[in-house]
């Protein structure tokens, strides 16, 4: 009996000696495969019993890296570095780029470079990221004197949470709020103040996720919009949030030259061309190496926000609060460690002036809502890139004001007919008369006509008022 228990444990000791060379094998053809899920925990439990093996600290800390945690990655890459495996450096020279550590980051490329001198590819390789760590250096000189009063970590399934916009802003929402039928998949709808429009981003298999605006019709929102070509090139545009003026669009896009994920980008509408301009790119600190995204600026609160997962564990994300200025001003110094510090936003007090008091500011942006201004808004017009008209008594010129209200007198017949219509398609449903076919025909032909002329009448308005009161 004794002798069966001894065999027994000596074969459990065993068993893990025979399968561990076999288990290894296999968790370096996944990985060479790039299947590091299950890679991972074999090299895990590898590591337990053998954690100076420098081929495997190589092995976790490219996993790490690629999962995004870099904190493990930089401690499995520099033993690995320490014991000269030339993938190494490579890897740790990207992690050094993205931690903003330039001059480690040139070491490691020059380690790497030196071991593939005669390896064409390798090289090829290398000089591509030893061109994005250049370009970071050169952006990190532009980065903006920014004052960021507040952060906050959220999860980065709930980071809505932290915006607390105005009314007069808009609001933001998940998508699956407003689109019952939309996955919760984490993707944001803007509506406007007079919820009245709503920009959202719409996922294609092939071309990645692009802007969309709808606008309600009666009770209902249609009339959906592809945004400009301009705006949605490649990569997925995502996190719309439109100013007041109705022109202005923020956004985020993994294409437009992105450092890395999601970047942010503003853009204009130019109503000459009926498009929108091209998108600028905005300088650090808003962005970064890493997702930067939904930035949204409260103009009645003086206050903006905007997200980053920069240095965050995998399911949280930084939500910063700053102040909106109402141009570009760059931070003015030739200490490089403080460009840096400003631009990965090391500490946010930096950015802070001297004696300022930001306790106000603070309440406000934890406020949920602010007072609303009383302002009377019969409709909202917009003239051009620095007016919009919100009631008759706007226009300085009598012409484009008569022009105008003929317009919203014709709006109004829309709103009716479209009513009209509406009823028309319900019955139709359950009755089979072929002239309710032909008068739904006639409405729609009526409807398509009276929008047309009030578009019209619009457009002359708009022109009429520029050029005889500006």
């Amino acid at each position: 009996m004794k002798v069966h228990h001894i065999l027994f444990a000596v074969i459990l000791l065993l068993v893990p000696v025979l399968l561990k060379g076999q288990t290894v094998d296999d968790a370096k053809k996944w990985y060479l495969e790039g299947n590091y899920t299950q890679a991972k925990p074999v090299f895990e439990a590898e590591y337990q019993t053998n954690p100076n093996n420098a081929p495997l600290n190589q092995w976790l800390g490219v996993i790490a890296y690629t999962e995004g945690d870099y904190q493990k990655a930089q401690k499995f890459l520099e033993f690995a570095s320490q014991k000269n495996i030339p993938e190494s450096y490579l890897y740790l020279g990207q992690l050094y780029t993205k931690m903003y550590q330039f001059a480690d980051a040139d070491k490691e490329f020059a380690k790497y470079e030196r071991a593939n001198r005669r390896n064409k590819e390798a090289l090829a390789k290398l000089t591509t990221h030893k061109e994005y760590a250049d370009k970071l250096k050169r952006l990190i000189n532009r980065t903006e004197d920014i004052q960021i009063i507040d952060s906050l970590i959220v999860p980065k399934s709930d980071f809505l949470s932290a915006y607390k916009l105005s009314t007069s802003a808009g609001s933001l929402q998940p998508m699956s709020n407003f689109f019952r039928n939309q996955p919760n998949n984490n993707q944001i709808l803007f509506v406007n103040e007079r919820q009245d429009k709503i920009y959202y981003p719409l996922s294609d298999a092939v071309f990645g996720s692009k802007l969309y605006s709808m606008e309600k019709l009666l009770d209902n929102f249609g009339n959906e919009k592809r945004l400009s070509e301009s705006v949605n090139q490649s990569g997925d545009q995502a996190y719309p949030f439109v100013m007041p003026d109705g022109l202005t669009i923020y956004f985020s896009s993994t294409g437009h030259g992105s450092l890395g994920g999601y970047d942010l980008f503003v853009t204009r509408f130019n109503l000459a061309t009926n498009s929108h301009l091209t998108p600028n790119q905005l300088n650090m600190p808003f962005n970064s190496p890493f997702n930067d995204y939904m930035m949204a600026i409260d103009e009645e609160k003086g206050i903006g926000w905007f997200a980053s997962d920069r240095f965050q564990p995998k399911d949280s994300v930084c939500v910063y609060t700053f102040i909106p200025s109402s141009g570009v001003t760059l931070l003015e110094s030739e200490d490089v460690g403080y460009l840096t510090t400003r631009a990965k936003i090391s500490s946010i007090k930096d950015s802070w002036k001297a004696d300022a008091d930001y306790s106000s500011l603070l309440q406000r942006s934890h406020t949920a809502t602010a007072p609303q201004r009383n302002t009377q808004r019969d409709f909202t017009f917009v003239i051009n890139d620095e007016q919009t008209y919100y009631t008759l008594s706007d226009f300085k010129n009598a012409s484009a004001r008569s022009l105008f209200s003929k317009a919203i007198d014709l709006e109004n017949q829309l709103k009716q007919l479209e009513n009209d219509l509406s009823e028309k398609r319900n019955q139709i449903a359950g009755d089979a008369n072929p002239s309710l076919g032909t008068t739904i025909l006639n409405l729609e032909k009526e409807t398509e006509n009276i929008f047309k002329e009030m578009e019209s009448l619009k457009f002359r308005a708009r022109n009429e008022e520029i050029r005889n009161s500006f």
